[in-house]
């Protein structure tokens, strides 16, 4: 499976000064770059900065950032499946996950997540994979946003729904355990029928759901 990456960038307008927004970046690019102190929903920043690197480098793994100078404000994340989840079973190659997708609380007013993940859709990049999210209630900042759980997951659908990632259903005990948690996965144009059915098939163990 090819792996096509051709970083984009934009500039986006945030008080007196402009953010930018690019991607998918080089490890090298994001080891120039420090972490905002606010994004440690996964783990501490450096820690996390350390993961992005790591991302980077994979063949089929891609990062988006928002930087402030050199200063990571945002980020999304793209990759396989871990090994130890049950997307990884079909052992399909042209599966990708939607990973972490994080904004520091201080410049959550411009709409950076969407921009970030349109930003990695551009160019048909993506259309030869399915692209899929796992949302579950406990990994969202209730606390920082103010939000209901119902609300975030709309505001989360809302999100996902801007690049075409729609609502599928599943027997995964993880999304299952809370009505709030989801799947939403994105069909790319030029993803086979054959991959289409083992998707349906990582997707419900017990065959007589679809």
């Amino acid at each position: 499976m090819e792996h096509i990456k051709r970083c984009h960038s934009r500039v986006v307008p945030f008080g007196n000064r402009e953010l930018v927004l690019e991607g998918p970046v080089d490890p090298s690019r994001l080891a120039d770059c420090t972490m905002h102190s606010g994004l440690d929903a996964f783990r501490r920043p450096k820690d996390q900065l350390e993961a992005l690197i790591e991302i980077a480098g994979l063949e089929e793994g891609r990062i988006i950032i928002t930087r402030d100078g050199d200063m990571i404000v945002g980020y999304v994340t793209f990759h396989y499946p871990d090994e130890l989840e049950r997307w990884s079973e079909g052992g399909m190659d042209d599966l990708i996950e939607l990973g972490a997708v994080e904004v520091a609380s201080d410049y959550r007013s411009v709409g950076l997540g969407k921009k970030m993940i349109a930003l990695a859709f551009e160019d048909d990049q993506l259309e030869s994979f399915i692209v899929y999210t796992t949302e579950y209630y406990w990994h969202w900042d209730l606390e920082g946003t103010g939000l209901g759980i119902w609300d975030y997951r709309r505001m989360m659908e809302k999100l996902m729904k801007s690049v075409g990632m729609v609502w599928y259903a599943t027997d995964d005990p993880e999304i299952c355990s809370h009505p709030a948690n989801c799947l939403m996965v994105r069909i790319g144009k030029r993803v086979p029928l054959s991959s289409v059915e083992q998707f349906d098939r990582v997707r419900f163990r017990q065959r007589f759901m679809y």
